[in-house]
């Protein structure tokens, strides 16, 4: 297809247009039900699902409508650029570790699963035989490291989801080398901030909910060395370790790090102590908004692509996090609060 570029933009363009983020994010506020969501995201088609399983459907149904997006604009390429299939698939990915959970606690049945259509690579119809599922793909490597540990229930999935995490990113960075210069710099920097600050959660989750020790925490970072043309050589995970020395409960301990501006405030009347899920909340806002600033930075070239499957799947994160909020009782201006969003 000529001028495939500029095509693939203008379609992102209109999808973005349409998304219920940016302007729009608004139209999700004041929503009280299950139901309200569905009328505002699918009203084409409605079921008459009670809540537990329309808190099901409709998920499944946001993620469902992701991926047909992000593959309506990958499947533009006659070839398409490998940054945009590795992006797509991180469902994929996502599958694997629902699977190999679901392996390591004797379940039966295969968790619900993404399609990706053409571009998936592990043989899911083969559950739970995992050698069976990865064989010829390049999770390969988890047969012969992981596969008795995962066969008998014994495999620390947090581990291996690390080390799934690296393999993923491994190829981002791979195919980020064929890329222009101004598209690379672009997105190295919204990766360098995502993988930093991925750790850093790591970091803080691991400590403060199954008290591992920083020598253990430590092993379940991400050391990556982005390319840098400068010649000085940096780890994401720098800035993870250095918050290992940080106490949980003295948030002054933890001025002039890098990412303090994400943690919780003070409040005088109560005792201070990290909150991973609030900086996790205000982490995933800070990598929104650097995206879509970086949107239209350089149009019609694979940068721009990249930030629309991310804030793609940003949107998708807001929804499902909304309906699960809704399903609890909360409503939608207080999930919003909950996850350090504007309208």
């Amino acid at each position: 297809m000529p001028d495939v570029v500029p095509y693939a933009y203008a379609k992102a363009c209109g999808i973005i247009g349409k998304s219920l983020i940016g302007k729009r994010i608004s139209s999700l506020t004041g929503l009280r039900s299950l139901s309200e969501l569905e009328r505002l995201i699918f009203p084409e088609s409605l079921s008459e699902l009670p809540g537990r399983e329309l808190l099901i459907s409709l998920e499944r149904r946001i993620i469902a409508r992701t991926i047909r997006q992000i593959l309506l604009i990958v499947d533009s390429y006659e070839k398409p650029p490998g940054l945009l299939v590795q992006m797509l698939r991180v469902y994929e990915y996502s599958d694997l570790k629902a699977v190999l959970q679901n392996i390591v606690s004797g379940e039966k049945d295969i968790p619900s699963l993404c399609d990706i259509g053409r571009f998936g690579t592990v043989n899911f119809n083969a559950y739970p035989d995992t050698g069976a599922m990865l064989k010829d793909t390049e999770f390969a490597f988890l047969l012969l490291q992981e596969l008795k540990s995962i066969t008998s229930g014994s495999a620390d999935i947090a581990l291996i989801e690390t080390k799934l995490d690296y393999l993923y990113y491994q190829g981002i960075i791979k195919y980020m080398s064929y890329l222009s210069s101004e598209d690379s710099a672009i997105i190295q920097r919204i990766l360098v901030e995502e993988i930093s600050l991925r750790n850093c959660v790591w970091a803080l989750r691991l400590r403060t909910y199954f008290n591992k020790s920083t020598k253990e925490t430590a092993g379940y970072l991400m050391d990556i060395i982005p390319n840098n043309k400068t010649g000085k050589n940096y780890s994401l995970a720098s800035d993870a370790l250095k918050s290992l020395d940080f106490p949980l409960d003295t948030r002054q301990a933890w001025e002039g790090w890098k990412w303090e501006n994400l943690l919780n405030k003070e409040n005088h009347n109560e005792n201070w102590s990290a909150n991973p899920r609030h900086f996790q909340n205000a982490a995933s806002q800070y990598l929104y908004r650097l995206t879509l600033r970086s949107f239209h930075r350089h149009p019609m070239s694979i940068s721009s692509i990249f930030c629309f499957i991310k804030l793609k799947q940003f949107e998708e994160d807001f929804l499902t996090s909304i309906a699960e909020g809704l399903a609890l009782g909360i409503d939608s201006t207080g999930v919003f609060k909950l996850l350090e969003v504007s309208a």
